[in-house]
């Protein structure tokens, strides 16, 4: 069985999606980690997060993997530090500025609309037309997402942050798109940590001076270290070698997957329980995904080109997590 040119092949699709999957889990899974860094400074502990992660990266590009950077032109540099800014150290401090006025579920249900609206901006970015699986498939994602979290309480600031972290996630998405191929996604994500390093770094120093970095208690040692190399090493190849194989659209309707995650591990810390609005939702979750992913046809459903990578000297980048 022959796929058209504008949709990838079953295998293809299928890691992609795992993929995409996995970094989405990680993330909901590290919810619970978060739990021990709200009194160590903000920009400190995301410039320590980033830093070592991009130190981590490193190592795994292979020779000659940097070379891409020499040819980025000035664009392609901007794109990259805007995806540090907005995708990275943005939405973070979107997330933390709007819990101090609105429970933790108000920024995670907008924050899980991102898939309604990735479904929307990356098509007309392409200058296609949204396509429609996908479209109601995030819906559902969406629903889901309310349903697992549930709504809290909030104020005009609160849900001024969240609609700022909601933007955080599709830049997330959406901006990198256009440096997948040139980059790769590991040469990409060490990039972006080591740009979101240093603006995490800078902004610590502009705001909180002398006080922007100090030594992690062991808890806070453990929580920073799981989120460096766990979910931001793993996650972040995992991510973007899925968003290479299907696109931005698909992957990001596994952010639904988020919320879910992060509702069956917070349990296992005395943070949260299970119950029907959470199985309910996680079903909703589930068709959105399989629904939007072309899972439950024959073929892929959505026509759009996935991102793919030029020839680089390790052939392996992007395809497996290096963990």
């Amino acid at each position: 069985m022959t796929f058209p040119a504008s949709v990838p092949p079953a295998a293809a699709h299928r890691r992609g999606a795992l993929l995409a999957a996995a970094a989405c889990c990680l993330v909901g899974a590290s919810f619970t980690a978060n739990s021990v860094l709200g009194d160590y400074p903000y920009a400190g502990g995301q410039a320590l997060r980033y830093g070592l992660a991009c130190l981590l990266l490193l190592p795994l590009l292979g020779r000659g993997a940097l070379a891409p950077l020499r040819l980025l032109t000035a664009r392609q540099w901007a794109r990259l530090g805007l995806l540090a800014a907005v995708g990275m150290v943005g939405f973070n401090l979107a997330v933390l500025a709007a819990e101090r006025t609105a429970e933790p579920a108000v920024p995670g249900v907008l924050v899980g609309c991102a898939p309604v609206v990735v479904a929307v901006i990356a098509p007309a970015l392409d200058g296609r037309r949204p396509t429609r699986p996908v479209v109601y498939g995030a819906l559902l994602v969406a629903a889901g997402a309310l349903a697992v979290q549930g709504w809290g309480r909030t104020d005009a600031a609160g849900l001024l942050w969240s609609a700022a972290a909601l933007a955080g996630e599709v830049g997330f998405a959406v901006i990198a798109v256009p440096l997948v191929r040139p980059l790769g996604a590991r040469l990409l994500s060490a990039a972006a940590c080591g740009l979101a390093a240093v603006e995490a770094a800078l902004l610590g120093v502009v705001f909180d001076g002398g006080a922007w970095l100090r030594v992690p208690e062991p808890g806070e040692a453990v929580a920073l270290l799981w989120q460096a190399v766990v979910v931001t090493v793993v996650g972040f190849v995992c991510w973007y070698a899925g968003v290479r194989r299907i696109g931005a659209e698909r992957a990001t309707l596994f952010s639904g997957l988020i919320p879910v995650c992060a509702a069956l591990t917070a349990p296992l810390v005395g943070t949260g329980s299970h119950g029907w609005a959470q199985a309910g939702g996680s079903l909703l979750v589930g068709a959105g995904v399989a629904l939007g992913s072309g899972a439950l046809t024959r073929r892929p459903a959505v026509r759009d080109v996935p991102v793919r990578e030029a020839p680089a000297p390790d052939r392996t980048a992007g395809r497996r997590p290096p963990g």
